[in-house]
């Protein structure tokens, strides 16, 4: 047996307009991160603090012997 569904008709045209307020919504969020957002990121960067370098000392040579008297 087949069974039909019957849908009724739309009620309201729609036209597409809540898409274009979407995208006019977007576009006005990308231009106040861009504008406003990215210099207030650079900004924020820490400075730069330069400390001196670590000095170690090596020495030349290692005595390695292993060998151990009883």
């Amino acid at each position: 047996m087949v069974t039909v569904v019957n849908n009724p008709a739309p009620t309201s045209d729609s036209s597409g307009s809540g898409m274009l307020v979407g995208v006019v919504v977007l576009v006005a969020l990308a231009a106040i991160v861009w504008f406003w957002g990215v210099p207030m990121m650079r900004r924020s960067t820490p400075t730069e603090i330069n400390l001196p370098a670590t000095q170690i000392v090596v020495p030349d040579k290692i005595d390695v012997n292993v060998n151990q008297t009883k």
